[in-house]
């Protein structure tokens, strides 16, 4: 939260089941980590910190970036932590190396407002700058390998979307932008297939589902927006009623999606 109190909700009640302070500095990102029974945060101070999830108690604290923490992203399977922020780099963590960082990636020329990684792969990886591109990653290069080029304002968000079936997959990347529309990208060819308008503000927050053929984004203009993931349609708009949308949850087995907001956290079912 940007008063730096986290919070741990029920994803089937809303209630919330645990809060601790981590800073007085807003919190823009925090993460589970199953496996290692681990919250991580990230907030405006550069610091990352980590936290027992049982407990709340403080694991780790380390400076990690020299202005605002944007973004945190758990490898699946690697002890790799990736960071995103204001000072335009993106950074890779090892916590198997006492959070060693790893390596330091530049090639943005505004802030990094998000980092996501490729479901398919594990190691190719986007972000999202206010330089208003995508670059593109791969957790061999020191470089970016691409850049997805196209709005016409600074880029807030980004996801991967798998579209179609095990026998016929089909990559794509989500980007959300300050210009109101999320384009919809090719990862083989690198071209936008795809301009999807709806939005009457900035769009904060994309995110596709990890099982259902939709993806989300929400905006500032306080409406969600529910995407047909095969032909890119509006399947359904819903208004939250608690002003500005900033961040999206969702995850397997469940047709449930939380939605961050100005006044408060909102659970939707979606179709």
């Amino acid at each position: 939260m940007h008063s730096g109190e986290v919070r741990i909700l029920n994803f089937q009640t809303q209630a919330v089941e645990k809060s601790f302070k981590a800073t007085d500095s807003p919190v823009r990102s925090a993460k589970f980590i199953p496996r290692k029974q681990w919250i991580v945060t990230a907030s405006d101070d550069g610091k990352i910190r980590v936290y027992d999830q049982t407990t709340t108690e403080l694991v780790k604290e380390f400076l990690a970036h020299e202005d605002f923490i944007r973004s945190l992203c758990p490898h699946p399977t690697l002890p790799v932590l990736l960071s995103a922020g204001d000072d335009k780099v993106v950074k890779m963590w090892d916590w198997e190396r006492d959070w060693e960082c790893t390596r330091v990636l530049e090639g943005h020329s505004h802030y990094v407002m998000q980092v996501a990684l490729n479901p398919l792969d594990g190691q190719s990886f986007a972000t999202a700058s206010l330089d208003n591109s995508v670059k593109l990653w791969n957790a061999g290069s020191p470089a970016a390998v691409g850049s997805l080029d196209g709005h016409a304002k600074g880029v807030n968000c980004v996801d991967y979307l798998v579209s179609g079936d095990d026998d016929d997959k089909k990559l794509y990347i989500l980007s959300g932008s300050d210009d109101f529309s999320v384009k919809v990208w090719d990862c083989d060819t690198k071209c936008c297939v795809q301009t999807l308008e709806g939005h009457k503000n900035n769009v904060t927050a994309v995110a596709a589902h990890p099982e259902l053929p939709i993806f989300v984004s929400v905006s500032e203009d306080g409406t969600i927006i529910v995407w047909d993931a095969t032909t890119f349609k509006v399947i359904e708009t819903l208004n939250c009623g608690l002003e500005r949308v900033w961040a999206i949850g969702c995850k397997g087995g469940s047709n449930k999606m939380v939605f961050g907001c100005d006044k408060g956290t909102l659970m939707a079912n979606v179709n």
